[in-house]
């Protein structure tokens, strides 16, 4: 089991999930670094019906370099949004595993189930079998009992009718096996104890994503909150000249310049924009922490649903397991009986066909209940 658990670790789903947790990281990590700065070349006050660049003292040529530097407060609530997502998309992907891993139990469990129910009803039918010479010889006695040997007949038919259910049901938990692992294994399932909730909701896997998606929301509120703060700029420029005589008459030194200029963003405009991004990001947090509370309500209600199922499982097979023992003691009397030289011996073979069928339905029942404990267990977070 351990090495089947190691294979569906490595699923794909899980991998497309992790890989969602690495970019979500990286995300995180270049949300807090600045945007590339914007060089810029040109040339400022060219003339046009005497084109020179020594003629015209304004006349330069120009580089310059602009950087913009978004509020720090604005970065960092950025960064935090991206890295609480991955650490949601972690415990989203620890809810995925816990899922398929009980989806792979249960796969498990219906091959033993089916495999039992199979047995027994090619026992069911070999009792049927012998049942009929039986009922045939009574028949050749005299007695009139043909009308038994029709009914063999038809249960015969319900029987060999379950072994092909049980075929088509048998070949979907192979296929179901083959999607988790890659293979059919011959592992045995697993023999399953129910994981006790202590009554902590952040116990359940579900609660756990709801509440880490409450964190998220905190940072986009902390991210709207900083978007009132100021993003600055700075900008410098070297203008070169080339030294010229100017207008007729006069000269002028080709000295270069130098600007500079730093720029800062005023939440002019916030009512209509800044208030209403915090009042949604604010509204998304309340949401977040409404999904929370249903989500601590659905883990508690499917742990209690899948208790009652597993609860029920047990009382039905403690009932059959009674009409067992009830219906051995009749055959066991009726045989004492038939020994003795009264009666004949089909009601015997009538009771082991009853108990067989009985021990198909414990099985389904024991199917039925470990399938609920596998659920129950997957809601829990267990490391």
């Amino acid at each position: 089991m351990d090495e089947l658990e190691a294979r569906l670790f490595d699923h794909p789903a899980l991998d497309a999930m992790r890989y969602g947790s690495d970019a979500a990281r990286e995300r995180a990590q270049a949300a807090t670094g600045l945007p590339d700065p914007v060089v810029s070349l040109g040339i400022n006050n060219f003339p046009i019906f005497d084109p020179s660049f020594d003629t015209f003292l304004p006349t330069n040529k120009a580089i310059g370099i602009r950087q913009q530097i978004p509020n720090r407060a604005g970065r960092e609530a950025r960064s935090a949004e991206a890295l609480r997502r991955a650490v949601q998309n972690d415990a989203a992907t620890d809810m995925r595993f816990a899922e398929l891993r009980a989806a792979l139990q249960i796969a498990l469990i219906e091959k033993r189930r089916i495999e039992a129910q199979r047995i027994l009803a090619e026992e069911r039918d070999a009792k049927y079998a012998e049942l009929e010479e039986i009922v045939q010889t009574e028949i050749d006695s005299g007695r009139p009992v043909v009308f038994r040997l029709a009914e063999i007949d038809v249960e015969r038919a319900e029987v060999a009718r379950t072994l092909a259910e049980l075929e088509g049901q048998l070949s979907q938990v192979d296929a179901q096996l083959i999607d988790l692992v890659g293979l059919v294994p011959a592992t045995p399932a697993p023999a399953l104890t129910v994981l006790d909730w202590n009554g902590d909701a952040q116990a359940f896997h579900l609660v756990r994503v709801a509440d880490k998606a409450i964190d998220v929301a905190d940072a986009g509120v902390d991210q709207a909150e900083a978007d009132y703060q100021p993003n600055w700029g700075a900008q410098l420029t070297y203008q070169q000249r080339d030294q010229g005589s100017g207008a007729p008459g006069s000269t002028f030194a080709g000295d270069d310049w130098v600007s500079g200029a730093v720029t800062f963003t005023i939440p002019l405009w916030a009512e209509s924009r800044q208030a209403p991004a915090l009042r949604a990001a604010k509204a998304d947090r309340e949401a977040a922490r409404a999904r929370y509370m249903a989500a601590a309500r659905t883990a508690s209600a499917q742990y209690a649903a899948f208790d009652a199922t597993r609860r029920a499982a047990d009382e039905s097979i403690a009932v059959f397991q009674q009409k067992i023992d009830a219906i051995a003691d009749q055959v066991a009397a009726q045989l004492t009986t038939y020994e003795s030289g009264i009666g004949d011996y089909s009601p015997i073979i009538d009771g082991e066909i009853a108990t067989i069928a009985l021990r198909a339905q414990i099985a389904l029942e024991q199917s039925r209940r470990d399938n609920a404990i596998a659920r129950m267990n997957a809601l829990l977070v267990t490391r």
